[in-house]
């Protein structure tokens, strides 16, 4: 199993719109995604940093693995 790589807000948001998600809009420093088939929607700081645990639970709740990941970020 791949290590988690350190990526920022905005490379996890591409990564989201990648696999059907689209921005709905901003609340402070989060910003909302929801993917229109299933209306299932996720909130990603807009950090410089993701912490590994929000992370984790961010791919878990759209149902992102860690080998996904690391090919949707090349």
């Amino acid at each position: 199993m791949p290590k988690l790589p350190i990526i920022s807000g905005k490379d996890f948001i591409k990564v989201l719109k990648k696999i059907g998600f689209r921005e709905e809009h901003q609340t402070g420093s989060h910003i909302i995604l929801r993917r229109p088939e299933d209306a299932l929607s996720v909130s990603v700081p807009n950090h410089s940093e993701l912490d590994k645990g929000t992370l984790n639970s961010l791919m878990k709740s759209v149902g992102l693995s860690r080998e996904n990941l690391m090919k949707l970020l090349k």
